[in-house]
């Protein structure tokens, strides 16, 4: 019996101590027939009742071999590991509508290999797609048929579990769009796209610092004006290869090839646009857009009042006529090139790229919309001039010189010559009483000065802007609103003033305010959409300098305060002055000539006035000089380092 005990205890212990290591293993299974029909709605594998899935970027990828498919035609689905060779056990995989009411759609045709199986999810045969067995896959491989009654954008949701315990749920691919199958691409395919994130494209600009060794040139731009026409962001980019976004376009026989690249900082699209003019609207756009670590492309078309509102739209636009050659999204920067056939026919609108001359647009910009990209608030330029895609030549962008003059005669008006008129007619009408200019009283001429200045700049203004954008601006910004307002009533007020009454009419203390109130309001607003103005993408303005704007409102309101303190403590003198004239100035005459004598005389501290004035008026020209300057010359930081880089 003891002997038994002592076969049983030794039995026990090694049948713990397996239970031990086995625990402390990774388990690599998964189930063993995949994933059942009762998740089909969560995807969430069932592993030990609480394993929680994996909250960490997961180490997979979900490709397609094309990012538009036809109605009916079948694609190719692959689920590898990152980096390749990186090997799973389960998965889960459905096509689903990326809006409401997000069905399943579409439905796997039978796997080639033993590694999978169908799922039948709902009501639909073979719409999902699992493991048939737990063993470790590299990759797997499965035909998607889109179906024939759809029309619109699906995303492939998955779930892939590397180890029994580790399994990331809600693993997306890139947004695929089924379109009608005549406007499916011509060339499809359904071979797997190339993709290597672990090598370097030799068109990936170099951005590490210089040092003394010659770091090498981007290719991308090797050809330009030898075998391809270059167009790039900022102006003048191209000859010194520093382009945050560049177009190439190459045309080999009939066969147009366009590259297109940004290094742009929160780009989330680079567009590239053929337009008979330099505005918005029935252009013709190639979309480049990163969707999941992968390139996307897609053609459009853009719109603009009073054909419609503002924007691009892929909605009929055929997707057959381009076609993606090569594409990357490595360190943030977004690379393409597309193939385009020689004419593409949109909306009854026909782009011939080799009889006709087109103005090249390019854009970028942080934000997508569900049928195209949204606004270009990164950067948006068009060319000087049309041009033959097929003739070399050097390129610029469309002249911003009305765009400068409007920020400058507006900054000038009501920053400079607004501010010193308000100055001069609040706090100046007891000031040089025994002069006069022009057979006004000094005042009242600089007041007029100012005010016939700023009115005159701000008419000109109102009218370059219409004249460079012809129409209302496209950009989500309150400026143009407020400039408008803001126009409208610096356009009434000298009319108004027209009709002053007599300085000893009832109505004149009536005139008086509203004159006040209208001038002030109209230097609020201005003010206002001046700030507003620094976020435009056109004006290529710093955020940086809304800190000299903020600057220039403290002083403004400081020399305010202080002249109405002074103001205060000047009345309060000037009464007890008028208040303690001797007895003997109590007769007619005596008073008279008395009251004459007060109203020629200044204000009590004149001088002072007169002093903070000057000093006020040289911080104003500052602020103007270094507003108009950064206007004219902008983007600043880029014209100070090319200026920097000739010098040296």
């Amino acid at each position: 019996m003891v002997e038994g005990e002592k076969w049983l205890l030794f039995f026990s212990s090694k049948i713990f101590v397996l239970l031990i290591i086995a625990q402390s293993l990774p388990q690599i299974f998964a189930l063993p027939n995949g994933a059942p029909e009762t998740v089909c709605d969560t995807m969430l594998p069932f592993h030990g009742g609480g394993i929680r899935p994996a909250n960490s970027v997961p180490p997979f990828r979900i490709e397609t071999s094309s990012s538009v498919v036809g109605q009916g035609q079948v694609l190719r689905v692959y689920i590898v590991g990152v980096p390749n060779g990186l090997q799973f056990g389960g998965f889960m995989i459905q096509a689903r509508q990326i809006r409401p009411p997000y069905e399943i759609v579409g439905q796997f045709n039978p796997p080639e290999r033993g590694d999978s199986s169908l799922m039948n999810c709902g009501n639909s045969v073979g719409n999902s797609a699992t493991h048939s067995n737990p063993s470790p896959k590299a990759e797997i491989n499965l035909e998607w048929q889109s179906p024939v009654d759809f029309e619109g954008d699906v995303i492939f949701n998955s779930t892939v579990a590397q180890t029994y315990d580790t399994f990331w749920v809600g693993v997306p691919s890139n947004t695929v769009r089924v379109v009608k199958r005549d406007l499916a691409p011509q060339n499809y395919t359904t071979s797997r796209p190339r993709f290597s994130p672990s090598s370097r494209p030799p068109y990936v600009p170099v951005y590490e610092q210089p040092t003394t060794t010659q770091m090498p040139d981007d290719p991308f731009y090797a050809e330009c004006g030898i075998a391809k026409n270059c167009f790039g962001i900022p102006d003048g980019c191209v000859e010194e290869k520093t382009c945050t976004n560049v177009v190439a376009i190459k045309v080999r026989g009939n066969i147009h090839e366009f590259e297109i690249m940004s290094n742009a900082k929160d780009a989330a699209y680079v567009a590239f646009g053929l337009s008979e003019d330099t505005k918005m609207g029935e252009d013709l756009v190639t979309e480049c857009i990163p969707q999941n670590g992968r390139i996307s492309m897609y053609s459009s078309y853009t719109s603009a009042p009073p054909n419609g509102n503002y924007g691009s739209s892929r909605n009929g636009v055929p997707q057959n006529t381009a076609r993606l050659v090569e594409s990357s999204f490595i360190n943030g920067v977004i690379y393409c090139k597309v193939e385009r056939d020689q004419i593409t026919k949109v909306r009854n609108h026909e782009f011939d790229l080799v009889n006709k001359k087109y103005f090249l647009l390019l854009a970028s910009g942080k934000s997508l919309k569900d049928t195209g990209v949204g606004y270009h608030d990164i950067a948006r330029s068009p060319s000087s001039k049309a041009i033959n895609l097929a003739e070399l030549q050097s390129l610029s962008a469309a002249s911003p010189i009305l765009l400068r003059l409007h920020g400058a005669f507006m900054v000038i008006a009501w920053i400079g010559t607004t501010s010193l008129g308000i100055i001069f007619a609040r706090y100046f009408k007891q000031t040089w009483t025994g002069s006069q200019l022009c057979g006004k009283d000094q005042w009242f001429a600089w007041h007029r000065i100012c005010m016939v200045t700023t009115w005159s700049l701000t008419m000109a203004a109102f009218v370059i802007i219409f004249v460079e954008i012809k129409g209302w601006s496209a950009e989500p910004n309150p400026h143009a609103v407020l400039g408008v307002i803001t126009t409208i009533i610096c356009f009434i007020q000298p009319f108004g003033a027209l009709f002053r009454p007599a300085p000893n009419s009832k109505k004149r203390p009536i005139f008086n305010w509203l004159h006040w109130l209208a001038g002030n309001l109209a230097h609020l607003l201005a003010i206002v959409t001046i700030f507003f103005a620094v976020k435009l993408t056109k004006a290529e303005l710093p955020e940086w300098i809304d800190w000299i704007l903020v600057a220039y409102v403290a002083i403004h309101v400081l020399v305010h305060l202080i002249y109405s303190i002074v103001g205060c403590v000047s009345d309060r003198q000037h009464t007890q002055k008028v208040n303690a004239f001797q007895m003997g100035d109590m007769s007619h005459h005596g008073l008279r000539n008395s009251i004459k004598l007060e109203r020629r005389m200044d204000a009590p501290f004149g001088g002072f006035r007169k002093g903070l004035l000057g000093l006020y008026i040289v911080i104003l020209v500052l602020f103007v000089v270094a507003l108009v300057l950064i206007i004219v010359l902008a983007p600043i930081e880029e014209t100070f380092k090319n200026l920097q880089a000739k010098l040296n």
